[in-house]
C-alpha cells in the first residue's frame, strides 16, 4: 500500500497542494498518494485522528486549522513554536505527532533562490499581524535585515507581535499611519486584503527606489491587488506567493521523505 499524505483545511477543493506533491513524487520516484481532506470547522481533531488511524503518514495544514494543529501535535519544532502555528504534521512510527512550520522557509527560499532578492541589511515593511505574518518572522529576522517594521490596522497587535520577536533583531510595530515618510527596500503583504481587491492603506512613497514587493497571497489568473499596486509604484520586482507555496511544500516533502525535490519544474508548470 502506498504511503498516504493530504492537505487538511476548510475550504480545501481549490488547493494546489495535491498537484504540487504529486509532481514532487513523480520527480523523486517516491511512492505515495496525496489528496485533500475537508475537515469541519469544529472537527479538526477527529478528522486528523481518523486520517492517522487509516495509515496516513503526514498532513499539510491550511486555513483555518494551523492553530488547531499546533495544539494537536505532541512535539513542536522550533519554527512552529515561535510561530505558534503548525502547517506540517508528521505521524511518527511510535504513534506520536510532530508539528512543524515551513511557511517562513518557503518565503525566504522563494525570495533568495527564485527571485535573487537579498534580505541582509535591507529595510523591510511587513503588512499585517496575523498568523501568516507570525509564521515568517523568525526566518526573516535570521537573514539579518537592517530593520523590520510590522504595520497593521490594529496598532497594538503589531506592537505585541514585534515585542514577541524582538530578541531576534531590529523589529518594531505600529499602525499604517506610523509608516509616515519611511522608505523600505522590500514590502511584504501578509494580509488577505488583496484577495478582496483591496490594498492596505500605506503611503505610495514608502517603497524605496529599486525596492521590491511580495504578496504572500496568490491569484490563479490575474495579479493580486497588491501586485498591481506594486507595479504602479514601479517596483523592481512585484511578486505573488505562488513560489512560497511551492517552496514550503518542498520543505514539507523533505520532512516526510528525507528527499528534497527540485521546485523549478513545478513552479514552471503552475505558471503555465
Amino acid at each position: 500500500m502506498l504511503d498516504s499524505y493530504a492537505v487538511v483545511g476548510n475550504p480545501i477543493s481549490h488547493s494546489k497542494s495535491p498537484l504540487i506533491h504529486t509532481q514532487f513524487a513523480k520527480q523523486t520516484g517516491e511512492q505515495l498518494t496525496y489528496s485533500t481532506l475537508l475537515a469541519p470547522v469544529d472537527g479538526f481533531t477527529k478528522s486528523v485522528e481518523m486520517f492517522q488511524i487509516s495509515g496516513g503518514k503526514g498532513l499539510n495544514v491550511t486555513v483555518p486549522f494551523k492553530l488547531d494543529a499546533y495544539r494537536f501535535a505532541d512535539n513542536i519544532n522550533d519554527l512552529a513554536a515561535r510561530a505558534e502555528a503548525v502547517n506540517t504534521l508528521i505521524f511518527n512510527d511510535d504513534g506520536s505527532v510532530t508539528g512543524d512550520n515551513t511557511d517562513g522557509i518557503g518565503i525566504i527560499r522563494d525570495l533568495r533562490q527564485n527571485h535573487h532578492i537579498n534580505i541582509a541589511e535591507k529595510r523591510i515593511l511587513v503588512l499585517g499581524a496575523g498568523g501568516a505574518v507570525r509564521g515568517i518572522l523568525q526566518p526573516l529576522l535570521n537573514e539579518n535585515p537592517a530593520t523590520v517594521m510590522i504595520a497593521n490596522r490594529t496598532m497594538e497587535k503589531a506592537i505585541a507581535l514585534a515585542n514577541d520577536f524582538s530578541d531576534l533583531g531590529n523589529i518594531s510595530g505600529g499602525g499604517f499611519d506610523d509608516i509616515g515618510t519611511k522608505h523600505f527596500d522590500l514590502i511584504i503583504n501578509g494580509t488577505a486584503a488583496s484577495l478582496q481587491g483591496e490594498v492596505p492603506p500605506i503611503p505610495e512613497t514608502c517603497l524605496a527606489e529599486q525596492g521590491s514587493c511580495y504578496d504572500m497571497m496568490y491569484s490563479a489568473n490575474n495579479d493580486t491587488a497588491f501586485v498591481t499596486w506594486a507595479k504602479q509604484q514601479n517596483a523592481a520586482k512585484a511578486l505573488d506567493g505562488l513560489g512560497m507555496l511551492v517552496e514550503q511544500a518542498a520543505e514539507s516533502f523533505y520532512l516526510w521523505r528525507k528527499v528534497r525535490p527540485d521546485t523549478q519544474p513545478v513552479l514552471n508548470a503552475l505558471k503555465n
